[in-house]
């Protein structure tokens, strides 16, 4: 057998297999999200099936050594894999609605279904490389040559597979068609091996691509997650972050939805500006500090987690023309923004596509108010929650400045709430919590100087006739929804932030306390 039809085998198998990975986290995630949790379920049992593969492939290459083998292997490993999103859309699909409607006992054994669909492709990917070092020794004296080469191909064709699916074709083409790219390639693959081994098209194995093709006729129709009723499906996109959808319901009112849909992101309506959510409750973010009568209470404004842009749209009705830098990850977002939440009819705003940390510490500007609403629910980035970053924030306010974070919790635990306290006091000198009524969110408003929540009241009684409505709304709703500062225990650091086992804990016990079966899921932003 030519060595390098062997090698471009193995380079080709070893690209599909990091992709297949990579990809199943992002099949995964627009359900079930992309928490350290899912991580080590999908890194976890990849590790299982591939060394089961190794041990297989050793086996039945001393066995049956010829290379016709090899490449029927290929060719099964590429129907298998083909088959994981056909197979997994109507599971997924049905796990979407048991997410929404917190059914833990669905959303568990849908998790594992998709995943035990990944067993096929991946262990037999996983008997490549013992083959082809079998196919390619042919003196004992080179044994270790010829593995290193084997593996060394195959780590780099690893390498490939890792960047290309999140960065190109997943945003590109989309999960289910990259599955479905990588699947042809393998096949095309083996073909190209089995045509070498007998001199003719393996014709017998033609049926696959038409079974995958009929499936996929069958299979994908409508979005993964529908509208409810009374809403139109106005977009459904996946970008190299998110499963984004955007509804409108029958009043002409949109809504961002992100990934497992668990929360609204952003709202919009062209003729209302305030919805008495969780974005309102940063608009108080200022008035925990007292002014003169002739003081700009908000001169700039940070948003780490722009999103739609509704915190920032809220924030120039209430106070004017001001700087506003929106930070948010996903640029698609940003142009999903643009085109469906009118971003860009928002005076003096600019959005930043980057990470919030890293984007918060080059731009040049202080501010007011940093408002952080950077939630995949119900977890926050970790990065996000740290004494260091907190201190980086702080850094980047004016004199008076407040930072508002969106915190998760549940109406019996608030442990995060109370440990995302502690970590600020490490910083700020007071904080001061709300808690957003028929919601599981808390916003935190941290001060650079002493404050006390009693001036929030005294704001609000003080605000002149000419106040904005909305302004002297979130005030109100904001002083109704005080709750105790209570410090926990834990603060978060670099070095050490378990936010996700936090949360994951947290998540645990509001599904084995019976609280699920009694939820609602309210119309609150990021509602965990």
């Amino acid at each position: 057998m030519r060595p390098t039809l062997l090698y471009l085998t193995v380079f080709v198998s070893g690209m599909s297999t990091l992709a297949i990975e990579l990809t199943a986290t992002r099949l995964l995630g627009n359900v079930f999200g992309t928490s350290n949790l899912v991580w080590a379920n999908v890194i976890g049992l990849m590790l299982l099936y591939l060394s089961i593969g190794y041990f297989l492939g050793g086996r039945l290459a001393d066995r049956y050594p010829n290379p016709r083998n090899l490449f029927r292997l290929i060719l099964w490993a590429a129907f298998l894999n083909a088959l994981i999103p056909l197979l997994a859309r109507p599971i997924l699909q049905g796990a979407a609605s048991a997410v929404i409607n917190v059914d833990a006992v669905v959303v568990v054994g849908a998790f594992l279904s998709v995943l035990v669909l990944f067993a096929g492709p991946v262990t037999l990917l996983g008997c490549v490389p013992p083959f082809a070092m079998r196919q390619a020794i042919n003196n004992l004296s080179m044994t270790g040559q010829v593995s290193g080469k084997v593996y060394a191909i195959s780590t780099l064709g690893s390498l490939l597979g890792t960047f290309l699916p999140v960065l190109v074709f997943i945003p590109e083409i989309g999960t289910r068609n990259t599955f479905l790219l990588f699947a042809a390639l393998l096949y095309v693959t083996a073909l190209a091996g089995l045509w070498y081994c007998d001199g003719r098209v393996p014709v017998r194995t033609l049926w696959m691509p038409v079974v995958i093709i009929l499936l996929v006729q069958l299979v994908t129709g409508g979005p993964l997650r529908a509208a409810p009723p009374g809403r139109t499906l106005l977009l459904e996109q996946e970008s190299a972050y998110n499963y984004i959808q955007v509804q409108e319901d029958g009043e002409g009112y949109r809504y961002l939805y992100l990934n497992e849909g668990q929360g609204i992101h952003s709202q919009w309506h062209p003729d209302r500006i305030s919805y008495g959510r969780t974005w309102s409750f940063f608009l108080t973010a200022p008035w925990f500090h007292k002014y003169r009568d002739d003081e700009q209470p908000v001169k700039s404004l940070a948003i780490v987690g722009l999103a739609g842009g509704t915190i920032a749209r809220q924030y120039h009705h209430v106070y004017g023309a001001m700087p506003i830098d929106g930070i948010e990850i996903d640029p698609a977002l940003v142009d999903v923004a643009r085109r469906w939440f009118g971003l860009d009819a928002i005076p003096g705003l600019q959005a930043w596509a980057a990470d919030g940390r890293v984007a918060l510490r080059q731009l040049p500007r202080q501010y007011s108010v940093i408002a952080l609403d950077a939630y995949r629910p119900p977890y926050i980035p970790w990065h996000l929650t740290t004494v260091e970053f907190f201190e980086e924030a702080r850094s980047r306010l004016l004199p008076a400045g407040a930072l508002a974070v969106n915190v998760g919790r549940t109406h019996s635990d608030r442990r995060l709430v109370d440990a995302m306290t502690s970590t600020l006091l490490q910083v700020f000198p007071n904080v001061h919590v709300m808690d957003v009524p028929n919601s599981f969110n808390s916003i935190l408003v941290a001060t650079s100087q002493p404050s006390q929540a009693i001036t929030l009241a005294q704001n609000l009684a003080d605000l002149p006739e000419i106040a904005s409505p909305i302004l002297r709304e979130a005030l109100a709703l904001g002083v109704a929804s005080l709750a105790p500062t209570v410090p926990g225990s834990l603060i978060f650091r670099d070095d050490h932030a378990p936010v996700e086992r936090l949360v994951d804990s947290l998540v645990q016990d509001f599904l084995l306390s019976g609280e699920a079966a009694r939820f609602i899921p309210a119309s609150s932003s990021h509602d965990t």
